[in-house]
C-alpha cells in the first residue's frame, strides 16, 4: 500500500520489518505505527529492558528507536533481552500535546497490559523500563501499575510528580541527563490554565527529587544509546542489577 501510494521510504521500512529473522510482539501500520520488537531470548532472559520513546517517534522514524535497543542489547549481551516498544500514539515534540500529559495517560493502559504479558510469559526476568524523554512522563502516570524492578527517566522534561515518593511505585527510580542536552532548558514547573495543565513539575535529576542519579556524560538529548557512552554503559548496568558508576542519591 504505501508503495502504490509513492511513499518509498515508508515501504522500504516496512519491507525490512517484515524480515523473518526479525521479532515482533505486535505491530500496526495505523495512526503514525504501533510495535513491539524484541531483541536477545524474550522466554530465557534474567534481564529484559523495555524502551519507552518519546516524542517524534513513529513509524518513519522507527530506525532510531531500533538502533537504540539493539545497541543496549549489544552492551548487555548474555541472559538479557531487549523490547523496542512503540505502544502510543507519540507527540510531536514541538506541541502543545508534548507539553501535556494527554498522550502519556492514552499510553498508561497499554504499557501496563504489556507489562503484564510478558511477565506472564518469563515470570523470572527482572524487568527495568528505560523511559527517553516524553516517555518518561508515560512510565510515571503508568509507575503505579507496574510491576517492574527499575525505571531509567533519561532526557526526561519531569514526570507531574513532585518526588519520588508520589510515583508510588516500589521500583527503583533512577535518572540521568547529558551536560548539553536542551531538555535541561525547559521549565520544571506546571502552569494550571482554565482548560489545560502545561508542563510535568519538578527536576528528575534534582537532588529533592529522590531518583538515584547516574552519569549520563556530555552527550545531547538523543544522545543516551550511542555506542560507548558512559549513559550507554550505565543504563546496562542497571538493567543487569549492578551499579553505575557515579551513582548519588536516591531510594
Amino acid at each position: 500500500m504505501a508503495a502504490g501510494y509513492g511513499h518509498r521510504r515508508r515501504a522500504a521500512l516496512l519491507r525490512a520489518m517484515a524480515d523473518p529473522a526479525r521479532r515482533f510482539l505486535s505491530f500496526d501500520g495505523r495512526d503514525g505505527g504501533r510495535a513491539a520488537e524484541v531483541f536477545g531470548d524474550l522466554a530465557a532472559a534474567g534481564h529484559l529492558a523495555v524502551l519507552v520513546p518519546g516524542g517524534d517517534t513513529h513509524l518513519d522514524k522507527y530506525g532510531l528507536l531500533r538502533g537504540s535497543a539493539v545497541r543496549l542489547s549489544q552492551t548487555l549481551g548474555g541472559r538479557s533481552a531487549v523490547v523496542a516498544w512503540l505502544g502510543y500514539r507519540t507527540p510531536n515534540t514541538v506541541s502543545l500535546a508534548s507539553l501535556t500529559t494527554g498522550r502519556a495517560d492514552e499510553a498508561v493502559p497499554p504499557l501496563r497490559a504489556f507489562i503484564r504479558e510478558v511477565s506472564e510469559l518469563n515470570p523470572a526476568a527482572r524487568i527495568t523500563l528505560v523511559c527517553h524523554s516524553y516517555g518518561s512522563v508515560v512510565c510515571a502516570r503508568a509507575a503505579p501499575g507496574l510491576d517492574v524492578a527499575g525505571i531509567v527517566l533519561i532526557g526526561s522534561p519531569s514526570v507531574t510528580a513532585g518526588d519520588v515518593a508520589a510515583l508510588r511505585t516500589p521500583a527503583t527510580v533512577w535518572a540521568g541527563r547529558g551536560s548539553r542536552d536542551w531538555i535541561a532548558g525547559v521549565p520544571h514547573t506546571r502552569l494550571r490554565l482554565p482548560y489545560v495543565t502545561i508542563g510535568f513539575g519538578a527536576d528528575p535529576v534534582a537532588p529533592n527529587f529522590g531518583a538515584r542519579v547516574f552519569a549520563a556524560g556530555d552527550g545531547g538529548h538523543s544522545d543516551y544509546f550511542k555506542a560507548g557512552s558512559p549513559s550507554l554503559t550505565n543504563i546496562a548496568r542497571i538493567v543487569s542489577g549492578q551499579p553505575p558508576a557515579e551513582a548519588r542519591g536516591g531510594h
